[in-house]
């Protein structure tokens, strides 16, 4: 690639449109593209818009095409989507698995070479948030509303498997536990089912979001090149990353982002309708469903429009204080000690089976390794150009090693400890005091039964609906901003209006999937757009030494 001197102070803070030029040394890639040359800038019916032509036209058309078809046909398009995702996660699972591993390997790589010492951002770069305002937007933005949605029923689904061992009918395995179960061993069972469950929310996804936000960041605040997901590749497709080969890798982050979105937003809608069912009596069907995913759709527009410092940054802040009011609550009132001491023994046992549980070859265990680990893998591939750009645009200024540090450690801390609490609660209930409720109810009613158990029931079911709607409201703006980033050709400060169009469009294919086909629709399509960008960030990983090694180190 085409370079200026590595050496080469550049102090200005400027940059242009909106990215801020590097501090001190970097090694800027010199190319003649303008970020925003191939965009349409003006105003229509006196709205202001600034967007990459091609970019926009072919991902909005598509959507819209998509949940047209979808609202439409609703009946005819149901079996589809389970078709689609039992077909993908039965025979390609493997690519998800892999994948993922390939890229926490190499995050942990990268931290103990001297690439580590680059920092984001120029040699000279500072922080833009502290480290409180840092984290809290990196764990909203990461997986909140999955971990409120599963983390009671999945170790207590887990642990019904793993006790049961696997179940042969007419000769045919037919509920297959995680690595085979521990059938008859209540200790050995909890300690499978909790390492399962972390396992989707520990080192592999936050290594997937590590990875984007890593190539984002380089290839945007040190050399210079838009904040866009084509960006990554110059190092392999030089000049032509402006021309279709570009067009077409920004087009499918554009679909996975919005797709990996719909799922965690139609999750969402579903879990807050079962708990305003279960709490206040209001019918947990599909209108309540619709409603809440307009009405926090709704919220979201006004927090785009307060934009990134005043709406993300405190939504986000405002989540992080109630999850851990809530996480607390939980430990305190529930079984203290248990959970003390389980927090270890799930985080070894999680150590001890991670290389059976991300084997990706030879897994007897279908039922969990494709239904479970590739819905979720490819889930957090397909949501990863959203968050990784999220956090790629608050991490300038920290170096490789901290900030991969940082991504992989605090959030799977926090996670194996939500988990526990969370997890380990609802299995002793179930297990100590008989709490059949508690695995008898449906997936997003489980958290509201464990609680309901609990001191102050309704308080503390009402801070779980209402940190799921927050959850729900800053992924919406979050993810609105990414999108829009891309289709407007890499300007991170392209008119809100456009925000606005997106904020809407995720609404949209959330009801239309939610209505087409339920969760088996969300799940299939975050499957079947996970699944290229996969391949996609593979080849990133490539682009990603390739641009560090021509990086000026700290000291």
């Amino acid at each position: 690639m085409a370079t200026q001197d590595p050496n080469k102070s550049n102090d200005s803070s400027e940059g242009v449109d909106g990215v801020p030029a590097p501090e001190g040394p970097a090694n800027l890639i010199d190319t003649d593209y303008q970020i925003g040359q191939d965009n349409y800038s003006g105003r229509i019916g006196g709205i202001e818009i600034d967007l990459h032509g091609k970019v926009f036209a072919i991902s909005s058309i598509a959507i819209l095409f998509f949940v047209v078809i979808t609202l439409a046909l609703q009946n005819q398009v149901a079996p589809v989507f389970q078709g689609i995702f039992d077909y993908l996660t039965t025979n390609l699972s493997w690519v998800f698995l892999l994948g993922t591993n390939i890229f926490l390997i190499l995050c942990i790589v990268l931290i103990f070479t001297p690439l580590a010492k680059v920092r984001l951002g120029g040699a000279k770069a500072t922080p833009d948030f502290s480290y409180l305002g840092w984290f809290s937007m990196l764990f909203a933005a990461g997986m909140g509303i999955g971990l409120m949605f599963y983390g009671v029923s999945e170790p207590v689904t887990h642990y019904g498997t793993s006790i049961a061992g696997t179940t042969v009918e007419d000769g045919v395995r037919t509920d297959w536990a995680p690595l085979g179960g521990a059938e008859g061993n209540e200790e050995a069972a909890q300690r499978l089912a909790m390492s399962a469950s972390i396992l989707h929310y520990g080192l592999h996804p936050w290594a997937m979001y590590g990875i984007v936000a890593l190539a984002l960041a380089l290839f945007s605040f040190n050399k210079g090149l838009p904040l866009t997901v084509r960006s990554i590749f110059y190092p392999i497709l030089g000049e032509r990353i402006w021309g279709w080969p570009g067009h077409i890798v920004d087009i499918l982050a554009v679909f996975a982002t919005l797709f990996g979105l719909a799922t965690s937003l139609g999750l969402g809608a579903s879990q807050a309708a079962a708990g305003l069912s279960h709490l206040f009596g209001i019918p947990n069907g599909d209108p309540t469903k619709v409603f809440l995913v307009m009405g926090i759709t709704a919220v979201a527009l006004g927090s785009i429009l307060l934009g990134v410092d005043k709406g993300v940054r405190r939504l986000s802040e405002i989540n992080l204080v109630l999850a851990a009011l809530l996480l607390l609550f939980v430990i305190i009132v529930g079984p203290t000690l248990l959970i003390a001491t389980d927090f270890f023994k799930n985080l070894l046992a999680y150590f001890q089976n991670l290389p059976a549980l991300s084997n990706p070859f030879g897994r007897e265990d279908a039922n969990y390794s494709q239904g479970w680990t590739a819905f979720y893998y490819a889930w957090w591939i397909a949501w990863s150009p959203f968050v990784g750009m999220f956090i790629a645009r608050v991490s300038r200024g920290r170096t490789v090693r901290e900030f991969l540090v940082a991504v992989l450690l605090i959030p799977s801390a926090v996670s194996v400890l939500w988990m526990t609490a969370m997890g380990g609660t609802a299995l002793e209930l179930y297990l100590g005091q008989g709490v059949e409720s508690i695995k008898d109810s449906a997936l997003e009613l489980q958290l509201f039964m464990m609680l309901e158990q609990l001191p102050l029931a309704a308080i503390t079911s009402f801070i779980g609906i209402t940190l799921v709607l927050v959850f729900f409201i800053t992924s919406s703006d979050s993810g609105s901003l990414v999108i829009d980033t891309i289709t407007a050709g890499g300007k991170v400060d392209a008119p809100r209006s456009q925000r606005v169009f997106w904020a809407i469009i995720e609404g949209a294919i959330a009801i239309a999937l939610l209505l087409g086909g339920g969760l088996e629709a969300l799940q299939a399509m975050a499957v079947s757009f996970g699944l290229p960008f996969t391949v996609i960030l593979l080849a990133g990983c490539y682009s990603i030494v390739k641009g560090l090694m021509s990086e000026p180190k700290t000291q």
